[in-house]
């Protein structure tokens, strides 16, 4: 009954829209095989990278693209060649609390998850470094928000909460429940650093984290990836790490401090950092870091009128890699969903277009490496374009697309105010598909997808999602297979490509997304942020390039 039910809305749909069909059984069988074992989780710099690598060049070539990539003795290569620090902890490491001069060991990936030191060290020996609270961690002059209030923090550990000060209360000068770059992680991290600080240790709450402490374990206590910097130290404190919330309550109630008030001053502007006396944290262990190479996968099709201007369409094809095994053994971290589902997309998508008569613009298909270290591959090329961002039209991310039947709406990773999402909302509208604002903005997904890295620059860009509203059964089945996944499959060894899987939403959702892309490749407009947005000032700073 469902796969009539979509028959029905997908002929209403052609006869209302001249889209090509996208086969589910395709985009099954390209998410089987990216998704298998013998892919090994897709690791960047693993051999699980050079069977993707040759995987996807190889369905690029077979759709009939040109190689868009680097220009090597003149000629572009199939790839973006992406150097990156790895550091990987050797062996277990020795991670202690002194609490009232009594030494507690602690245990990798149990109460607590560091990851391998990004600023260069070689190793790491902390002794004895003093615990301060810092509340949330925000310097936000613009709010008149200081968390430090003058505190010095070299040689100290900062003890940090996720999220922003009005997580909890849904109003504030941080968005309310959407949350702020301030809010991210990355940013507490950065932050730390910039003052000093000889570590921080992040407090995992499942709510304003949005995800569980498996997520946590899972992405943090294994190999690390950063961009190569001139200046690592400098966005990156020596260590790097989360504690479960019990462990951060048991720290406060020995320092004869209470968790949830200090919780609630830190959510004023009042809030004054506070030592956790008499306690103090020690790290020891070793670690390899080397630079690799990974890379990003392009795909390139001229444009027949002006082809120094591009529509980017953009997936990730890297997952975790092999890791700890799960309560069943696996150490696979096959990524079906996350990402083999948007790498499926983008070869179908490249097959779409290569058939279709030649764009009058040109389109890239960017399959970029090491998102799940922080987003690297496609920081990487936008830092460092193959093609002009001053005359990129726009960026169509897809990360993470749901596998299951088609949904009477979609949304985007976070919220964000852009003529690009008002012309995808219009040409969903084609397909009786509403625009439903991201349902949790408190969990930052605008930050957490690779079209970010080119949002910050200025350049129009959205992360498309599946929608919840499913055509069979509704919100309430949407709703209940997002949290099944989140809580069993997501960085999880169980992130597996199931028979099950009809992909026949996938296709519908292809088909509105090719239009879009065909619409702005064959137009002579150039969308923009609204005026208000914090992107469009650089977005308009390249505005000389678009005359």
């Amino acid at each position: 009954m469902v796969l009539s039910t979509l028959a029905l809305s997908i002929a209403t749909a052609v006869s209302a829209v001249d889209a090509p069909t996208f086969d589910p059984q395709r985009l099954s069988a390209d998410v089987k095989t990216l998704s298998s074992d013998a892919f090994e989780g897709r690791g960047p710099a693993t051999a699980g990278e050079t069977k993707t690598v040759d995987y996807v060049i190889g369905q690029m070539k077979a759709a009939g693209l040109q190689p868009g990539g680097d220009l090597k003795n003149g000629k572009r290569t199939w790839t973006q060649a992406v150097p990156l620090l790895r550091a990987e902890i050797v062996g277990t490491p020795t991670l202690t609390l002194k609490l009232d001069g009594k030494n507690r060991a602690l245990t990798q990936g149990n109460e607590i998850a560091v990851r391998a030191p990004l600023d260069g060290s070689k190793s790491v020996s902390i002794a004895d470094a003093p615990l301060v609270f810092v509340g949330y961690g925000v310097t936000a002059p613009e709010r008149q928000w200081d968390d430090f209030k003058g505190l010095d923090l070299h040689g100290k550990i900062a003890v940090v909460l996720i999220n922003d000060p009005d997580f909890e209360t849904g109003v504030g000068d941080f968005g309310g429940k959407a949350m702020t770059y301030y809010g991210r992680w990355t940013y507490k991290y950065e932050e730390a650093a910039r003052r000093g600080a000889a570590g921080v240790l992040i407090v995992h709450e499942t709510a304003p984290a949005s995800y569980g402490w498996a997520t946590v374990k899972n992405s943090n206590a294994n190999t690390m990836f950063d961009i190569v910097r001139d200046h690592p130290a400098s966005v990156h404190p020596q260590l790097e790490g989360w504690i479960q919330r019990d462990l951060a309550v048991e720290l406060f109630k020995q320092a004869g401090l209470d968790f949830e008030v200090l919780k609630k001053q830190a959510q004023t502007r009042e809030f004054k950092p506070v030592v956790l006396k008499g306690e103090s944290f020690s790290a020891n262990y070793k670690v390899d870091a080397k630079v690799i190479t990974s890379h990003n996968i392009v795909g390139r099709l001229d444009g027949s009128k002006r082809p120094d201007e591009t529509v980017i369409y953009s997936a990730h094809w890297d997952h975790l890699g092999i890791g700890e095994p799960d309560a069943k053994g696996d150490r696979i971290y096959n990524g079906a969903v996350d990402n083999a589902t948007g790498t499926a997309a983008l070869i179908e998508l490249a097959r779409a277009f290569a058939k279709a008569p030649r764009p009058q613009r040109s389109i890239v298909f960017l399959n970029v490496t090491a998102e799940e270290k922080g987003l690297l591959g496609s920081e990487y090329y936008a830092s460092k374009p193959l093609y002009s961002l001053g005359k990129t039209v726009g960026v169509l991310n897809m990360d993470a697309l749901d596998p299951h039947g088609p949904a009477r709406n979609f949304t985007i990773s976070g919220s964000a105010k852009l003529d690009l999402l008002d012309e995808l909302t219009a040409t969903a509208k084609k397909w009786d598909l509403t625009y439903a604002p991201d349902p949790k903005p408190e969990a930052g997904h605008f930050f957490r997808s690779d079209h970010f890295s080119f949002a910050k620059r200025g350049v129009p860009a959205v992360s498309f999602s599946s929608g919840d509203d499913w055509v069979d059964g509704g919100l309430a089945a949407g709703k209940a297979a997002e949290d099944e996944y989140n809580a069993n499959h997501y960085h999880q060894p169980a992130d597996e490509w199931q028979a099950s899987w009809s992909f026949t939403g996938m296709a519908r959702d292809l088909q509105i997304l090719y239009t879009l892309g065909s619409d702005l490749a064959n137009s002579n407009t150039w969308p923009n942020w609204s005026k208000d947005s914090e992107f469009r000032a650089a977005r308009d700073a390249s505005s000389a390039e678009r005359k």
